[in-house]
């Protein structure tokens, strides 16, 4: 599959919000191995952090992640910090597993200013409930936030929801 090309006049690098999904290669089902999963999970947000990124909402699906991703830096730098975690945790599938983890590339959106986050955090943490994984949200391990817990993205946008109708 061709990498996605990057989009022309943004930078990603800066005070940006982005909506990032990256596919393993050939749908391999590396984070069905909960011990793999929790280790690339502890290495996202130690990523994240070192970048100085904000992760709004992840979620380690079986053969994907979603990332919801927030700059807090003027040199945090997406490309860096989505590069350095796909290397890591590819560098250590391959010495396991003895293969390739990752796609090339991955697809981000970056959000304009006035899109909310919570909408989007909501439908990464029911990414597993979607997929028939688990039933509610919260019993996924693979999925949560460093800035807010699952109860509070669920309950912040059924409010929103409520209200608008």
């Amino acid at each position: 599959m061709a990498q996605p090309k990057r989009l022309r006049g943004i930078s990603y690098q800066g005070f940006s919000t982005y909506f990032v999904t990256s596919v393993t290669s050939h749908r391999t089902k590396a984070f069905s191995c909960i011990d793999f999963g929790l280790w690339a999970k502890q290495k996202l947000i130690a990523t994240a952090e070192r970048e100085k990124f904000a992760i709004s909402a992840y979620c380690l699906m079986p053969d994907h992640a979603h990332l919801l991703l927030n700059a807090l830096d003027h040199q945090s730098d997406l490309c860096r910090m989505v590069s350095a975690w796909k290397q890591q945790t590819g560098f250590a599938w391959s010495r396991s597993e003895s293969g390739k983890l990752w796609q090339h590339g991955y697809w981000e959106r970056v959000l304009r200013d006035e899109e909310e986050t919570l909408p989007i955090a909501r439908y990464v943490i029911e990414n597993p409930v979607r997929a028939a994984l688990v039933s509610e949200p919260a019993a996924y391990e693979l999925s949560g936030s460093t800035v807010f817990t699952i109860e509070q993205i669920c309950a912040a946008t059924q409010m929103r929801y409520r209200w608008q109708r």
